[in-house]
């Protein structure tokens, strides 16, 4: 279990992010048009997964919209954002927003969480996923892993980008 903090409040979830140098874990996600995505759909790519627990947030919403802006700056690399939340949100999101560079997969009907190793398993966030950022190779095997540790505050997107 990783101890995270919500306003300084500490929380746990379900694990620890897998470890850099090891091949990501497989996951299925629900995107906008409930259709299933899944790791195997990014092979031959590099990805970054932006982790949150609500797009219905600032930080999240924040988050969303920078790594949109980022993915039309990094060559071969899709970014997938991942949350809790239901593909309809993430698509009225993304629609109200002009986000169009990112894909979002909804953890609602998957055991992502638990496989990353972010789900919230207690506080007030129990459930939802806990922020942060996980880049994967082409190969699928991890490169970089942030779990950010005050849930309130941004994910550090440089240090993603930099290690592609």
């Amino acid at each position: 279990m990783a101890t995270v903090t919500l306003k300084g409040n500490a929380f746990q979830t379900a694990g620890n992010l897998p470890s850099v140098g090891q091949k990501a874990p497989d996951f299925k996600l629900v995107k906008t048009d409930l259709s299933e995505i899944s790791l195997k759909d990014f092979a031959g790519s590099r990805l970054i997964l932006n982790i949150f627990p609500s797009v219905d947030t600032g930080v999240c919403a924040t988050s969303v919209r920078t790594f949109n802006k980022k993915a039309s700056e990094l060559k071969n690399t899709k970014i997938l954002c991942v949350s809790a939340d239901l593909p309809f949100a993430a698509a009225r999101f993304c629609g109200a927003e002009g986000i169009d560079n990112v894909t979002t997969g909804s953890s609602f009907r998957s055991d992502f969480g638990k496989a990353y190793g972010v789900d919230f398993v207690s506080g007030p966030l129990a459930g939802l996923l806990s922020r942060s950022v996980v880049v994967i190779d082409e190969q699928g095997v991890v490169l970089y892993t942030e779990q950010v540790a005050e849930t309130t505050e941004e994910p550090n997107y440089e240090g993603a980008a930099a290690v592609l």
